[in-house]
């Protein structure tokens, strides 16, 4: 079954790219929040993550903050 993945990034951030250009490439579908536009957005990765900054990603439930490539491999099981 697929896996609920939302990314919290802004159009800059080179490592949300980077992040977003992986789940790409792995046929991943994502759900993503330009946090530099949506304040709801902004706020609910605030929320869920204790950071302010990007990339956060949300799969199913399990926040990670940056792009940790094998963290999300493993939580992807890819």
């Amino acid at each position: 079954m697929a896996k609920s993945v939302i990314i919290y990034s802004t159009p800059s951030c080179p490592w949300c790219i980077r992040a977003k250009q992986f789940l790409k490439e792995n046929n991943i579908v994502f759900l993503e929040w330009d946090v530099s536009i949506d304040k709801i957005a902004a706020d609910e990765m605030v929320k869920k993550s204790g950071q302010m900054g990007v990339p956060v990603m949300d799969i199913d439930g399990q926040i990670i903050v940056g792009f940790d490539k094998e963290k999300i491999k493993q939580l992807l099981n890819l």
